[in-house]
């Protein structure tokens, strides 16, 4: 199922993603269309997307209607990784296994790729051939806004860089994974919801589900940087002690970090109790998200 809603989101951003401008677009720059494609269409396994389609599913929504805001959040955690990958920031090469952006074009295309990343995200939210209602669209932007900017992943990048090289304490470590890679799959959970229509308490009750995955994700992903190699990872590993950058696992160490992510992930699954077998793929992708091995 991950790997058909990725299939989907490939094909929706595919057809998109081309040089014809679009309603209301004076030009797409050939060349910039193309930085976004490689930054966007270079595999990944899609799993925000996946998690906003497969939670509107589980409560009830119509079939299709996530499309446009999943492949929305995809862009945007797409330029997230064009941006973390510069020269400025990570300044890593390798990204799912092929040259960054800013490698395959240069860092100037990169940086506007990113941008333009971004703002096809708000676009896709609230697109007109979406089938959502305005107020729903309007819920959607609000949450994507907060989640991804100051007070939520970019925020978090920010406490990232400036506690490189110093000895973060596990609350800080644990503020910048809820907000550098936290907030986005929460947004991907909760997303799901507001376009169920849900009221809300299940909003909150998803949405907690979402923090507890996202936080279970990079764990999930310190762990591999210190477990696996760049072949299976498609990106550079140990790039966290290189970085001088404090993790839970230097911390605690690895048993503790396999240990957490069960309680993680029983927390998580607890909370989709209610669903019954409805639920059942999404706390497959519960297991999936704690066990990868890439």
């Amino acid at each position: 199922m991950l790997k058909s809603r990725a299939t989907q989101v490939d094909n929706f951003l595919t057809g998109y993603l081309n040089a014809a401008a679009q309603n209301g677009e004076i030009a797409r720059p050939e060349r910039l269309v193309s930085a976004m494609r490689h930054g966007v269409l270079n595999g990944g396994k899609r799993i925000r997307p996946f998690f906003v389609m497969e939670i509107a599913q589980m409560l009830g929504a119509e079939e299709g209607l996530a499309l446009y805001p999943a492949a929305g959040l995809e862009c945007l955690h797409s330029y997230s990784l064009v941006h973390d990958d510069l020269p400025a920031m990570d300044d890593d090469e390798l990204r799912r296994g092929k040259p960054t952006v800013h490698i395959a074009y240069d860092e100037a295309t990169a940086i506007l790729a990113g941008d333009a990343l971004l703002t096809l995200a708000f676009d896709l939210t609230v697109h007109e051939k979406s089938g959502l209602l305005p107020k729903t669209q309007v819920e959607l932007v609000r949450s994507l806004a907060r989640d991804s900017g100051v007070g939520g992943m970019v925020g978090g990048q920010q406490l990232d860089l400036d506690n490189e090289n110093k000895d973060a304490g596990e609350d800080m470590i644990s503020r910048i994974h809820a907000m550098k890679t936290g907030a986005l799959i929460r947004y991907s959970c909760e997303a799901g919801a507001i376009i169920a229509g849900s009221d809300q308490e299940e909003r909150q009750n998803i949405r907690r589900y979402g923090e507890l995955v996202g936080l279970a994700f990079q764990l999930a992903d310190d762990l591999l940087d210190v477990t696996s190699d760049a072949a299976s990872m498609g990106k550079a590993t140990g790039k966290d002690a290189d970085a001088g950058k404090s993790t839970l696992i230097a911390i605690h160490g690895v048993e503790w970090a396999l240990k957490r992510l069960d309680q993680l992930v029983e927390e998580a699954e607890s909370l989709l109790a209610p669903y019954g077998e409805k639920a059942d793929i999404i706390r497959a992708a519960t297991q999936f998200v704690a066990k990868r091995q890439s």
